[in-house]
């Protein structure tokens, strides 16, 4: 595939204000980690869209959110004897959360009322475009609705709930990638078809594995069985028989342990489809975009997976979470930015 850039001045625009929202969504979803990782998603036990962009900003308005979270299950539960102090260092990063999430709405609304009022949008643009506003708003009900879900009896977010959160927010960063790149090139004339059915099934599995290891951030999977590459002093553990005859299918998705290991299985097969991608492409003549999102592909593969290990046998710290996290938009961002190489597109 040669790959031209059609690239004036109005479409250099609308690039970097599509890259902008990627780059924030992105922003989003790793804040997002660090509340989780540090059990701040529970702190803000209202949903105020436009209001709630404002923070405490006396004492005596610290004290009345302060007196909200004592309502909730998990005060109750588990934060009983918290000061106000410790309180604001949760608040924080929810609060940020939902910050940018608010700040995101504004980026791309105002440039976007300027860019359709001049012109810039072909009228496959403006559909893409009213799209994007529709899954951005579909996804803050969603975020609201996850928390709820442990604001009624129990405090912990639905892992469901979770993972389709998660899902969501990133299919929303692919697609504004997508329409991204769709907006600065234009023409591609070698197309590689060998690479797409195993690009594909890769993107399928790593969109599993999202699911999954949302699965195991909600379950709090990653504390169990903290060595590899065995589990304990098994590759699958014994006890896995017992719990699906217990339980039944749904062990699969609701037992810690089982949900771990799924997780393990999923990310070795993603290595090996990766590896058999990488395989095909060596008697392959590719142009320089198909060898970058090859190469940029590999990378983070291999990154992830190491990363994925090493947060596992430490027992998921912060930093390590977060990055593991981030090492999956780079995942998906670079499959795509492939997947967009090997596609034949007709000049415009």
């Amino acid at each position: 595939m040669q790959v031209v850039s059609g690239y004036s001045k109005e479409k250099k625009y609308v690039y970097n204000w599509l890259l902008t929202g990627c780059v924030l969504i992105a922003m989003i979803v790793i804040i997002g980690g660090i509340t989780r990782l540090t059990q701040s998603g529970l702190s803000m036990v209202k949903w105020e869209p436009i209001v709630g962009m404002i923070p405490p900003l006396s004492q005596q308005d610290w004290l009345e959110v302060f007196e909200l979270y004592k309502q909730s299950p998990e005060f109750e539960y588990f934060n009983s004897d918290f000061s106000l102090a410790e309180f604001k260092s949760i608040f924080f990063w929810e609060y940020l959360h939902r910050l940018i999430a608010r700040l995101l709405g504004f980026v791309f609304l105002i440039p976007c009322i300027v860019f359709w009022r001049r012109g810039y949008f072909s009228s496959k643009l403006k559909k893409q475009v009213l799209l994007i506003f529709a899954l951005g708003a579909f996804q803050g009900i969603l975020g609201w609705f996850m928390v709820k879900s442990g604001l009624v009896d129990q405090p912990h977010v639905s892992h469901y709930r979770l993972a389709s959160h998660l899902i969501t927010a990133l299919g929303l960063l692919i697609y504004i990638y997508w329409v991204a790149l769709s907006v600065k090139y234009e023409v591609t004339t070698h197309d590689a078809k060998k690479l797409r059915r195993p690009l594909i099934l890769l993107i399928g599995a790593v969109a599993f594995q999202i699911i999954y290891g949302a699965f195991v951030a909600g379950l709090k999977a990653g504390l169990f069985y903290t060595t590899w590459p065995k589990m304990g002093n098994e590759w699958v553990p014994s006890i896995f028989d017992e719990i699906i005859g217990r339980e039944g299918i749904i062990s699969l998705m609701e037992n810690p342990g089982i949900v771990q290991f799924i997780h393990r299985i999923c990310a070795l097969v993603i290595v090996a489809i990766v590896s058999f991608l990488w395989y095909r492409a060596r008697k392959l003549q590719l142009t320089i975009h198909q060898k970058f999102g090859l190469n940029s592909l590999l990378a983070a593969i291999a990154i992830q997976f190491t990363l994925g290990v090493f947060a596992l046998i430490n027992a998921v710290p912060i930093i390590l979470g977060v990055f593991h996290q981030f090492g999956a938009i780079f995942v998906l961002l670079a499959s795509f930015y492939l997947l967009f190489a090997l596609k034949r597109i007709e000049s415009s």
